[in-house]
């Protein structure tokens, strides 16, 4: 530990985008005992700034790594020694590194030219890269990335079974362990709406964006970036199948590449008066009333579980840590990826049977207070730290 009392701890993440990354670090440098660390969030330049935003708001230190971007290019080689730089002026006890990228580049920079001894390396990944929805050589080059940075690092954290299992079956080893912290969030903090005032809201909101006047008995909807990773071209596709039901709507609330496809099959199929791109909603869960996430890649998805803490029956694809979250017919639905058909045949089963609406979303509410809340997560990241 350095002169100081405190221990020092630089994270790095490689978006400023509001993901799954940039949440857990939110919460979790939001939950740091202050009387005993001292830390900084180094941030890439890549994104839309909206997790800046929330560390200004919430007075968390940070800086912005100019030369690390989310896609690769010649600046790689830039940010390895910008991040050396970095670790050598706030010279930290810990290096925390957030996401592929920077997991990479980060822990490349703690050896390269040559080792920082007295420095303990953190890497936490939300889901490996190489389960994204990407050609063969793209996959195999980041396992081989993922392996390769493995003994620069200390402790690597998942935060679902299937990445620790795939973890070991490829015999990704960091010099110490790999360990599974499961993501938590607060449930009795949530700013929970009545069902009737948060349908009213919504249904403004989608009458501004779409300069009709919408009313809706259903709300079915997702809240999820705009990535090939979420499955959104399903989620539309089950809307297809369920176009002749009255009196619902379908929302996707967030933003990203992908618009202006999602725009065209909206269009292509004729779903302008059922489907609609509402943009970023701070706090979507609370206006939901029936929760879908149809990704077809995911690690640990804060958006689930923030979903359930609001009791909200949700229906959800069988990949990452879904299935440890969500039993099926007990506090949730679960349906294969990619699946239109089998995810349309769910929101009808929902959507027709307001007991098991009823009895999925208190379900949901208990497994979050029991299993997932944010202390337990703060709690074991310290001790790894």
């Amino acid at each position: 530990m350095n002169g100081n009392l405190k221990k020092k701890v630089l994270f790095i993440i490689t978006q400023s985008e509001l993901g799954g990354a940039q949440r857990f670090l939110s919460n979790l440098t939001s939950h740091l005992n202050k009387e005993i660390y001292e830390f900084l969030v180094a941030v890439g330049s890549s994104g839309n700034g909206d997790f800046l935003r929330i560390l200004r708001a919430k007075g968390i230190p940070h800086q912005t790594i100019k030369s690390l971007k989310r896609d690769p290019e010649f600046n790689d080689i830039r940010a390895i020694f910008e991040v050396r730089n970095l670790i050598k002026s706030y010279r930290p006890d810990v290096l925390f590194l957030n996401s592929s990228k920077a997991g990479f580049i980060g822990s490349l920079a703690s050896v390269f030219p040559r080792r920082i001894n007295a420095l303990k390396v953190v890497y936490r990944i939300g889901g490996w890269s190489f389960n994204d929805p990407w050609p063969k050589w793209k996959k195999w080059f980041w396992i081989t990335l993922e392996l390769l940075s493995a003994k620069w690092k200390d402790i690597i954290i998942v935060n679902n079974q299937r990445d620790l299992d795939q973890a070991k079956k490829l015999k990704i080893r960091p010099r110490v362990q790999t360990v599974l912290v499961h993501n938590g969030i607060e449930t009795y903090k949530l700013d929970l709406l009545s069902k009737e005032e948060a349908k009213i809201k919504l249904l403004e909101k989608v009458t501004r964006y779409s300069g009709i006047n919408i009313t809706a008995k259903n709300i079915v909807g997702t809240i999820a970036n705009f990535y090939p990773t979420k499955g959104l071209e399903y989620f539309i596709g089950a809307t297809d199948y369920l176009s002749s039901i009255e009196d619902t709507i379908f929302l996707i609330i967030g933003d990203g590449e992908l618009r202006p496809e999602l725009e065209k099959m909206i269009r292509d199929k004729g779903l302008e008066r059922k489907v609609f791109l509402l943009g970023q909603i701070p706090d979507a869960h609370r206006f939901l009333q029936v929760f879908v996430l149809p990704s077809v890649k995911e690690g640990f998805p804060w958006v689930l579980i923030e979903a359930m803490s609001a009791k909200l029956p949700v229906i959800a694809t069988d990949v990452g840590a879904i299935p440890e979250i969500i039993d099926d017919h007990k506090n949730g639905l679960l349906i294969k990826p990619r699946d239109p058909a089998g995810l349309a045949d769910k929101i009808k089963e929902v959507l027709e049977n307001d007991r098991l609406k009823k009895e999925l979303g208190l379900q949901a509410h208990q497994t979050v207070l029991f299993k997932f809340e944010l202390d337990k997560m703060v709690k074991k990241i310290e001790e790894l730290m």
